[in-house]
């Protein structure tokens, strides 16, 4: 019986189909997903289509995730970026900004732990000072708007 996936676990499947994103063409991603999805055989139907439409969502979005990423990593452009640490930062970057069930410090906090899990050395501490800032800068306009 397909047991429900943890957030923990879900966010590392997502991860790795985020992955995906640099290495296939737009026409053949969508099979790539699919395919990725059946080989999930131990999980439920309804975490299975969370994760698509999750997928989905933050592949729409990556044009704006990664300008955001350009915009925050100076030095650094998203040409440049380890694979890793650019799949962690567009899933953080995509949970902040569009899962509003995932409070700013938990995709934060997870998103350190998915760079010290596939990233190199220095990746963790990246990924937090990128994201570090956008959060700040995020709470700084909503205390304004309030």
């Amino acid at each position: 019986m397909p047991k429900k996936m943890t957030r923990k676990q879900m966010r590392d499947q997502l991860y790795r189909m985020l992955f995906q994103l640099d290495f296939h063409q737009s026409d053949e991603l969508k099979e790539q997903v699919s395919l990725f999805l059946e080989d999930l055989t131990d999980i439920s139907d309804a975490d299975k289509a969370e994760l698509q439409a999750k997928f989905e969502g933050a592949a729409e979005k990556v044009e704006q995730l990664d300008a955001l990423i350009d915009e925050k990593s100076s030095g650094w452009s998203v040409k440049r970026l380890a694979k890793a640490d650019l799949t962690v930062l567009r899933l953080a970057l995509y949970e902040i900004l569009y899962d509003e069930k995932v409070p700013d410090g938990v995709a934060l906090n997870e998103a350190v732990e998915l760079a010290k899990k596939y990233g190199e050395d220095k990746s963790s501490r990246f990924v937090n000072g990128v994201l570090a800032s956008i959060v700040r800068e995020r709470s700084q306009s909503d205390g304004e708007n309030a």
